[in-house]
């Protein structure tokens, strides 16, 4: 998974403005209903939204990494398909590189070509930090996707995942399923560890087990976002732990590996709980054959919010459902838990 690191870990929890769904583009970014008010004291609701009918002809330029994991080519998909939905946009996509100097490149081109808005999912948020500069000072926004940039003077705008929320939630929904087991032992399946986002991850689960004096982490092995990693050190954590009672495992592309280790240890005496989103960790629990019973989103769909906030800003147009005339500065969203209750809602933004 990518690394982003965060303004604090729950800014703007505005699930029902920027939610973990696929958020349509009239929930999000409609048209402004003026309320009722006297000739001398006008509504706070009276500035333009950005909405669905057509308006000014915006280009967005869009440069990401490559997309080398699950999660990351969902996000051009999301982008993408987002920029089709509006006739006055024109989206300008770069090939994705994790080559920090060649996507530095391909912004610059995009700078040259004087594109309206842009929306940069840095290979490296530090390293970037100068090209995303480079755009604003040339009266360029920069919608900065997930990883930050080092300085708020880099981006107008940030929207991204909350990794700390997601081990806050993966925590307490384990949590509750073991509420009340004596004795309850739990195992962590996290990512690299030389990741910011993996640390964020193990926190917020760490913090939110503090809630549940029965329950105990036992064990916690690191993999590396990959089937193989995934598949490696689950088989270690099986071997090591002959019994506990639930595993979080920090990704669904490395959940692919850990759920073939558990099948090939002949083991179903536990609950599992995913991490991102996966169209392949919705089918399981859809079908609840088998351990996995949930999954803690962070959500891809944010490359399309991405794209609304980018037309909004390039037509100088604020957000409905908030009283400010610009689009907010930052945004994270939420990290929803999709478990057999709700898992229909979530079906159609899981990504392969």
């Amino acid at each position: 998974m990518p690394e982003p690191t965060y303004p604090s870990p729950f800014t703007s929890r505005r699930g029902l403005l920027l939610g973990t769904a696929a958020v349509s583009a009239g929930t999000l970014l409609a048209g402004c209903t003026s309320n009722d008010s006297s000739d001398d004291e006008p509504a706070a609701n009276d500035q333009p939204a950005a909405e669905d009918k057509p308006g000014k002809q915006v280009t967005i330029g869009f440069a990401g990494p490559q997309a080398d994991h699950g999660w990351l080519n969902a996000i051009n998909d999301n982008a993408k398909n987002r920029a089709k939905k509006y006739s006055d946009v024109t989206l300008e996509i770069t090939e994705g590189s994790n080559d920090t100097a060649q996507q530095i490149g391909q912004i610059e081109t995009l700078i040259n070509k004087k594109v309206d808005v842009l929306v940069v999912l840095p290979a490296d948020g530090k390293a970037l930090t100068q090209v995303g500069l480079k755009a604003m000072r040339a009266g360029i926004p920069v919608v900065n996707l997930d990883r930050i940039f080092n300085t708020p003077q880099a981006y107008r705008c940030w929207i991204g995942g909350d990794n700390y929320g997601m081990g806050l939630n993966a925590g307490h929904y384990i949590g509750e399923k073991l509420k009340g087991k004596s004795g309850a032992r739990v195992i962590e399946l996290a990512g690299l560890d030389n990741l910011e986002l993996t640390k964020q991850r193990t926190q917020g689960f760490d913090d939110a087990l503090k809630n549940y004096p029965n329950i105990r982490k036992v064990a916690r092995q690191a993999a590396e976002f990959t089937v193989e990693s995934g598949q490696a050190k689950m088989a270690q954590l099986l071997q090591a732990q002959s019994k506990f009672d639930a595993l979080w495992n920090h990704d669904d592309d490395q959940g692919v590996g850990a759920l073939r280790a558990i099948e090939q240890a002949g083991r179903d005496d536990f609950l599992m709980v995913g991490g991102a989103g996966a169209l392949s960790a919705f089918q399981a629990i859809k079908r609840d054959d088998g351990v996995l019973k949930a999954t803690v989103l962070y959500p891809p769909t944010m490359a399309a919010s991405a794209i609304d906030l980018a037309r909004a800003l390039g037509q100088a147009k604020g957000v409905s459902g908030l009283a400010e005339y610009e689009i907010p500065a930052s945004l994270t969203l939420y990290s929803a838990v999709v478990d057999k209750e709700n898992i229909d809602q979530y079906m159609s933004t899981g990504f392969k």
